[in-house]
């Protein structure tokens, strides 16, 4: 990643009172900062969309919706981190912003704080995987049936079929794979995979299990892989092959 997609972010917020905010907090930590107020404006910085750190994307735009524009980044092979932002706050709307590819969802009104902490994080994390691809030297795949993993590449394959996952899915089964057999809480997950130290809402593990069983499971209601402890969390039970 280059410097300047490190340093760089995107705003998708019609609300001019929100991205003007925004745009000026995030200018005062020290990142470069892009602002859309439709989908159509939006279109222009995104045909460029790898020079950015973290895309912050409003779900209720003009002339589209914020879970669209996330599924076609996603459709188009671009993982940029995308944290949402919406007056929805329901269960079913954090799932289907989730479910369409975003990183991170933060109802509106939010804690400028936290959100700006939410957009730190994410920009370490993509640092932290340069700096693992840089510096590993081997490759570590993961065999679940008949797909294939390859966290060096962030490459998922079953059979010549390659299927996308986004980083947030592949860091989960990344630390599945680094934690074998151990019983793993929530509270953990939430911490080492999200970065959320004491986070009340551990729904979004459970959410994001469920998409795990759903892309390699068999049978997602009997899985074999990730599996359920009663009272006490996750439990990866793998076929890993190292080389």
């Amino acid at each position: 990643m280059t410097e300047e997609s490190e340093t760089k972010v995107l705003i998708v917020e019609d609300e001019a009172h929100i991205a003007a905010g925004l745009k000026l907090n995030l200018e005062l930590e020290g990142y470069s900062v892009d602002v859309a107020k439709t989908g159509r404006e939006a279109g222009e910085f995104l045909l460029n969309a790898q020079r950015y750190g973290v895309i912050i994307l409003d779900v209720m735009l003009p002339d589209t919706d914020g879970f669209t524009i996330c599924r076609r980044l996603r459709g188009a092979g671009i993982y940029v981190p995308v944290i949402m932002l919406t007056a929805k706050a329901s269960a079913t709307d954090r799932v289907d912003g989730l479910d369409a590819g975003a990183d991170d969802y933060i109802p509106k009104p939010f804690e400028l704080a936290e959100l700006l902490a939410r957009v730190r994080s994410r920009l370490r994390r993509q640092e932290w995987d340069s700096e693992a691809q840089v510096n590993q030297d081997r490759v570590f795949e993961m065999v679940l049936g008949p797909a294939k993993i390859n966290f060096d590449t962030y490459e998922v394959f079953i059979g010549d079929e390659q299927l996308q996952l986004t980083h947030l899915e592949l860091d989960l089964l990344r630390y599945f794979a680094e934690n074998p057999g151990r019983v793993l809480k929530r509270d953990e997950l939430l911490e080492k995979v999200w970065k959320l130290k004491n986070y009340p809402n551990t729904r979004t593990v459970d959410n994001f299990i469920v998409r795990l069983r759903k892309h390699f499971e068999e049978d997602p209601s009997s899985p074999k892989f990730f599996v359920s402890v009663r009272g006490a969390g996750y439990k990866f039970v793998p076929i890993t092959t190292e080389r």
